[in-house]
């Protein structure tokens, strides 16, 4: 790897602890990015433990099929995870699993590397997709988008409050010329935006609106959620790890669904009454930030939040 592209995995102590590994378990990686929590794990396996990491970027299942190659106890599948339980049914291994880490959003790498077209700041071809072999590219979805689709991808998933004049501006610009490039779509956005935010760039909410469009992040985090704890055997650990408040949203919601039921909605009066909800889930203890001490060494770690829970059934 890269050195200038190196990953630097966040909440790592914290995240493998969390899972309690236990030295014959099998665990999931279900974002291996470049195997940060993954190799953590396998210190603490014995010789009957099994890890399967899943990731969609081919570097990271390269890195993956490398780590595999030194260590048996590993494999790796370039799936997203919310294909999880189909995966780990064709192995016999759904319902049997210890622990499943989930580390949301876009590793150091994709970020860092031009190439990949995720950043703002450096130009390059504007791509996105996680997984650069599979779905509709960033540059291609805005050339065919209308503006109110654009809009609504801005607004729901950028929080961008200047989503439609953002939207407008590109669709009048595509008319002389397409988009292509990063750094073309980010001055365009930028001139776009009335109101700068200090020490934040003015495209930041916009291309990460666009890029959870384009990789169905919040998709697969709601299906890969489900396929998490359907894996889990009773006992079984899910630690997840969000960056931003969309994907933080969907992890409490569902954590809190699995642990506490919905809530109650029907009239006291009626003769008839709802079963009682046993819980799935257990929530443990409280959300978990990055420390002092990481945030100095890692400020990409300053919005991650970590939430624990364990099966109970």
């Amino acid at each position: 790897m890269n050195a200038e592209h190196k990953h630097i995995s966040v909440l790592l102590d914290e995240a493998v602890r969390a899972l309690q590994v236990h030295a014959a378990g099998c665990y999931v990686d279900g974002t291996f990015g470049r195997g940060g929590h993954s190799r953590l794990i396998l210190q603490q396996l014995g010789p009957q433990g099994r890890l399967l990491g899943f990731d969609k970027d081919p570097q990271a299942i390269a890195a993956g099929r490398a780590l595999a190659l030194a260590d048996e106890r590993f494999d790796i599948v370039q799936r997203s995870f919310a294909d999880m339980h189909d995966e780990l049914a064709g192995r016999d291994l759904a319902g049997k699993i210890d622990g499943v880490l989930l580390d949301l959003g876009v590793s150091s790498p994709q970020l860092d590397d031009a190439g990949r077209g995720f950043s703002f700041t450096q130009d390059g071809p504007l791509d996105m997709r996680m997984n650069p072999d599979a779905g509709v590219s960033a540059a291609d979805w805005l050339h065919q988008a209308t503006a109110e689709d654009i809009t609504r991808v801005f607004k729901e998933y950028g929080e961008e409050r200047f989503a439609r004049r953002m939207a407008q501006a590109i669709v009048k610009r595509r008319e002389d010329k397409p988009f292509v490039r990063t750094a073309d779509l980010a001055e365009v956005i930028s001139a776009a935006n009335p109101a700068w935010e200090k020490g934040k760039h003015p495209a930041t909410r916009a291309f990460q609106g666009l890029r959870i469009h384009v990789n169905n992040e919040l998709g697969d985090l709601e299906l890969g959620l489900q396929a998490a704890l359907d894996s889990l055997a009773v006992g079984g650990r899910l630690v997840v790890i969000s960056f931003h408040s969309l994907e933080d949203r969907i992890v409490k919601q569902f954590m809190r669904r699995q642990a506490r039921g919905e809530a109650d909605a029907l009239p006291r009066h009626l003769p008839i009454r709802p079963e009682p909800f046993v819980p799935v889930l257990k929530l443990l203890g409280k959300p978990q930030y990055a420390g002092e001490q990481e945030l100095q060494a890692n400020p990409r770690a300053r919005s991650a939040v970590m939430r624990v829970a364990e099966k109970l059934r």
